[in-house]
């Protein structure tokens, strides 16, 4: 074949070929927090899953780096990540970060051992108890409050596991924890589940949100964009449709597998 023909037929290839699209990388840090987040659940966790296609649909690939909670948190505050997820709301938390509009739904309880005799109207009632919870864990602006003035000692761990051993040792009796959080933990604990129950009343109904970091300039146009697709989803319905998948277990890993900090 001459050499100007095959030129010429190399140059017509690449003018008519489409221009493959580019899409710019995102790094969202996060925790642990299955069935939510978490590195070794189907599609990182249903929140992942969300966030993930919320901003696909942006124009933007997502990526994950899965860190100890307080470092997920300074890391993204510097302007290491373009957002961190999630967090529920503190005041403090204003001074490093935008908020997204709400992002899940959380209910959480008090879990305790089946054999232990445990109601509470009010927090008054949990004097003389021991309490376990998570590091950079806020609970409400209201029980947060509570434990800053010292009424009831919490001990707190990394792990949803560490927290329930403790709780199956007695050297705590409650662990206040998000309800789906807290059952996931329990079936990758064997035989936890038998001995230990939740309180139905819950200690606070909370919405939590995608973390964008200040320190970075776009942080606000992204946030906005984020926000109009979230609500689109909302509208049409697929919001939902990530949680009814939640339900069915679509998110579960097999006990062999999920190997918690």
């Amino acid at each position: 074949m001459p050499r100007r023909f095959l030129f010429c037929l190399l140059l017509t290839c690449s003018l008519t070929l489409p221009a493959q699209e580019t899409r710019q990388t995102l790094h969202i840090s996060a925790g642990e927090w299955p069935p939510y987040l978490s590195s070794q659940l189907p599609q990182q966790g249903v929140m992942a899953h969300l966030l993930r296609d919320v901003l696909a649909d942006e124009g933007y690939q997502v990526e994950f780096r899965f860190l100890p909670w307080p470092r997920a948190y300074a890391a993204a505050a510097a302007g290491r990540f373009a957002a961190t997820a999630v967090w529920m709301h503190k005041s403090e938390r204003e001074q490093d970060f935008l908020y997204s509009d709400p992002v899940l739904d959380e209910q959480f309880v008090f879990f305790h051992l089946r054999e232990v005799r445990f109601d509470w109207q009010t927090f008054s009632d949990l004097r003389g108890l021991t309490l376990g919870g998570g590091l950079e864990y806020s609970y409400g602006p209201a029980f947060d409050a509570f434990l800053e003035r010292g009424e009831v000692p919490m001990e707190r761990v990394s792990s949803d596991q560490q927290n329930f051993e403790k709780l199956l040792k007695g050297r705590i009796q409650l662990y206040p924890q998000e309800r789906n959080v807290g059952l996931a933990a329990l079936r990758n604990l064997p035989g936890a589940a038998a001995q230990i129950t939740h309180h139905p009343r819950p200690l606070l109904v909370n919405q939590s949100y995608l973390l964008f970091p200040k320190s970075l300039p776009g942080s606000e146009l992204l946030r906005q964009r984020f926000d109009q697709r979230l609500q689109q989803y909302r509208d049409s319905g697929r919001y939902q449709r990530y949680f009814d998948d939640l339900d069915q277990g679509k998110y579960s890993a097999p006990q062999a597998t999920l190997n918690l900090p």
